[in-house]
Order: C-alpha cells, then sequence, then structure tokens
C-alpha cells in the first residue's frame, strides 16, 4: 500500500520537472492576464451608476438598470445586436472551412520548400495593421480612382460608389476577414495535421480509400477535438466583433450603419460621445452573453462527446 501511495508523488515530481519550462513560458501572459483582465473587473460598478469624473467612479450616484434600458430601448439595439450575431455566425463558419481547406492544401503539398513560402504568403495579412488595410480596401473601392471602378468603366460600365451602398458590405467585409485570418487561422490545424500518424493514411490507403475518403474518414476525425475547442471559443464571441474591422474598413460611414454597425462600433461611438457607463453597460451585457454561451457549448459537447470537451 505504500509503494502504491509513494508513487503518484513521484509522477508529480517527474510531470512538474519535465513541463517546468513550459509552465515558466506562461508567467508573462498570467501576468498580462491579471494586469488586464481581472484587475480592472471592480470597473463594472460604472456599468450601474451615473459617472460624475468630479466624484469618481465609487462616489458616483447609483442607476440600476437604466444604462442597459438606454440601450435595448433604442432604435440601434435591434440593429447592433442582428449585424454583429450574423456576421459573427458568418466568419464562424466560413474561418471554419477556409482554415481547414488551407491546412489540408498545405498537408498535401509535399514540396516544404513550397509550403514555407506558401504559409508565409497568406500568413503576411494577419501582421498588417487594420489602418494599412482600409487604405487598401478604399485604394480598390474609391468612387472615383478606384482601381474596381476603373476597371468597370474601362468595359463600358458606370462605377458605383461603394461607401453610399450599405448592400455590398457584408460580402467586402466577409472578404477581407477571411483573406487577413486565414493564414495565421490555418496554422493551428497545420500543425496538428503535421504530428499526425502518416501510418493511418497509408493504411486507408491500402484499403482502397480515395482522397475524398482520406479526408473525411482520418484526416477531419484527427482534427475534431480541435475544432470544437476553436468553435466553443468562437461562440463565446458570437456577441461581440472587431472593432477594426468595421470601424476602420467602411470608414465610419454613418449611410452604412445598416450592414456595417455592431455593438463594438456603438460602444465605441459611447466612448467618444463621453458616454462611459452606457459603453460599460453594454460590454458587460457581451460579456455575460458570451460566459453563457461558451458554458453551454461546451455542455453539450460534453454531453455528447466527452473527450472532445473544452473543460
Amino acid at each position: 500500500m505504500s509503494i502504491a501511495k509513494a508513487k503518484p508523488k513521484k509522477l508529480n515530481k517527474v510531470t512538474l520537472k519535465e513541463n517546468l519550462q513550459l509552465m515558466v513560458m506562461t508567467i508573462p501572459g498570467l501576468i498580462c492576464l491579471i494586469l488586464f483582465n481581472y484587475l480592472p473587473m471592480p470597473g463594472i460598478v460604472i456599468a450601474f451608476k451615473k459617472l460624475n469624473p468630479m466624484k469618481g467612479m465609487w462616489e458616483s450616484p447609483w442607476v440600476g438598470m437604466k444604462n442597459f434600458e438606454f440601450f435595448f430601448k433604442s432604435q440601434d439595439a435591434v440593429r447592433t445586436i442582428r449585424n454583429t450575431v450574423v456576421y459573427s455566425v458568418v466568419f464562424l463558419v466560413i474561418a471554419l472551412l477556409t482554415n481547414v481547406g488551407l491546412a489540408l492544401m498545405l498537408y498535401y503539398l509535399k514540396n516544404r520548400r513550397a509550403t514555407k513560402i506558401y504559409n508565409t504568403i497568406v500568413i503576411i495579412p494577419k501582421f498588417m495593421s487594420m489602418v494599412i488595410v482600409s487604405y487598401i480596401v478604399y485604394a480598390l473601392l474609391s468612387p472615383s480612382n478606384g482601381v474596381l471602378n476603373q476597371i468597370i468603366r474601362f468595359w463600358g460600365g458606370e462605377g458605383i460608389k461603394w461607401y453610399s451602398e450599405p448592400r455590398y458590405w457584408p460580402f467586402i467585409l466577409t472578404f477581407v476577414y477571411v483573406w487577413q485570418g486565414v493564414g495565421m487561422g490555418s496554422v493551428l490545424y497545420y500543425s496538428s495535421l503535421m504530428s499526425m500518424d502518416e501510418s493511418m493514411i497509408e493504411a486507408a490507403k491500402i484499403d482502397g480509400a480515395n482522397l475524398r475518403q482520406q479526408i473525411w474518414h482520418v484526416i477531419i476525425p484527427h482534427l475534431i477535438p480541435i475544432i470544437t475547442i476553436t468553435t466553443i471559443l468562437a461562440i463565446g464571441g458570437l456577441f461581440s466583433g472587431s472593432l477594426d474591422l468595421f470601424y476602420q474598413v467602411p470608414r465610419d460611414q454613418g449611410v452604412l450603419y445598416p450592414t456595417t454597425d455592431i455593438i463594438n462600433t456603438y460602444v465605441y461611438r459611447a466612448l467618444v460621445g463621453n458616454s462611459l457607463e452606457k459603453s460599460a453597460a453594454v460590454n458587460l451585457f457581451q460579456s455575460l452573453i458570451g460566459m453563457v454561451l461558451v458554458i453551454v457549448s461546451n455542455s453539450i459537447v460534453k454531453k455528447i462527446s466527452p473527450e472532445n470537451s473544452f473543460f
């Protein structure tokens, strides 16, 4: 019995020693997480107060749920919530398909030098500032001198006023989102494929499986755990969106708000308009909904496939 009790302690020490370097590497990230995510959390009380800068956060008068009522009773609530959720769902699905698809193409590309070149090319947009991306988009879509309008006029057509037509922007924003994120998004899946036992593919080929069957019955099951985790995290962000993308690329044109305005841009405009308490209320609403979505989606996955759940 004493030997049986001593084994776990020995294993724990060995495990700690083997992972000590990795644990040390997480310390800067943990410090940033505590400083920027946990220490500011008492600031959520601003969402329930009428903030008076002269009195400060704690001495300002309480107003209860009035800051939340301001948002939900406004004409912007339905539009911003609808746009945020629809874009998030579309981005989630398209990002999953494109990221996995690119990872598969890189995996089946046997020339490793070419793989590195292509991978570098598709990752570069992720490191570009959204301000630069917005100017690239404007160079393409400028009503007067934009590249696309020049091509349209060259073929006898009439230029399109892209920044005055809301109906085009769901496609433009989706394209920009995929173009900028697909390279980095595929890295995780590609890394997982590189760690896969290639004997499984060889066994499938011996059994007569074609390329489609190899992907569907061998590769996709191998990627399921990572797909599940990334999807759960993405579901937590259904009520959020990229401020950079939706503010910088459409250039904050009011006429485009029907298809470009999301909760994050609404919060930003509230901050600019010195409505800190209202923006805090909306942000708190986003965070609570995101937390609930993560817990619910993980619970569903845990019931269906416990080994693939996030926690």
